[in-house]
């Protein structure tokens, strides 16, 4: 006689919804945000089959618990098969927790992302947990804002300045720089490579501008030729070698 898994363990008949009915990101700015955090960090570890990066998915902490999930806007975890999910389920990823958190902070979310949520990441043992607010209106202080895990306890990341002003916080998970700066807002970096992490659309973006600077620079050698070769042409015209002018 074969006994159900679903009777010897009741908790297996519990629905985990993949959604939680919460509002997304209400403005724009936290939008955009939101896309190309997930989108960057998805490509900048593509390579790795041993990192999970996703955002606004729903991660159940507790076993039978459904009212124990939280959805961040960003999330890295190490250490887990790189697949879809329809949502993250601790225990079933050998209870491996996210080690990289970042929220994007808007009008609906202020008061979580500041008080409750980094009680939670806390508790749940999330290593490095990052607020951005692309408006400035909801965090204190800074627009960018940062805290690392040390012995149970969060502590604030120092944040730097970079020569052209902007801000700078660095990620010992990622091993990449998080940057404010005052035109293009919030930006990866990678200290390595010297470059910034780009979505698709602005990898492609930059290809377009580098293929037109190259050809109006084939354009102006081109232009710059044959001024000199219609000079040349007149001074022979006059009798004049070119070739024999100092």
């Amino acid at each position: 006689m074969t006994i159900s898994t679903d009777i010897l363990d009741p908790l297996n008949t519990i629905e985990y919804p993949e959604e939680d009915d919460l509002p997304m990101a209400e403005g724009d700015a936290q939008r955009e945000y939101l896309s190309y955090a997930t989108i960057v960090l998805r490509i900048f570890f593509q390579a790795r089959q041993d990192v999970y990066v996703s955002g606004n998915l729903l991660i159940y902490y507790e076993k039978g618990n459904k009212d124990a999930c939280v959805a961040p806007d960003t999330f890295v975890v190490f250490g887990v098969d790189n697949r879809d999910r329809g949502s993250y389920k601790v225990w079933e990823e050998n209870n491996t927790i996210p080690a990289f958190v970042l929220e994007i902070t808007s009008a609906a979310t202020a008061a979580r992302d500041r008080r409750d949520k980094p009680k939670l990441y806390q508790k749940l043992g999330v290593k490095e947990y990052f607020q951005y607010d692309p408006t400035g209106k909801y965090l204190k202080n800074d627009f960018l804002q940062g805290k690392s895990l040390k012995q149970g306890k969060y502590w604030d990341i120092t944040p730097s300045t970079l020569p052209d002003g902007s801000l700078c916080l660095f990620s010992q998970t990622l091993n990449l720089e998080l940057r404010l700066y005052p035109d293009k807002g919030l930006r990866f970096y990678d200290p390595i490579s010297g470059e910034l992490l780009r979505s698709h659309k602005e990898a492609e973006q930059a290809r377009l501008l580098a293929e037109q600077t190259a050809q109006l620079e084939r354009q102006d050698k081109l232009a710059e030729r044959q001024r000199v070769d219609r000079l040349e042409a007149y001074l022979r015209s006059l009798g004049i070698d070119p070739d024999k002018i100092v």
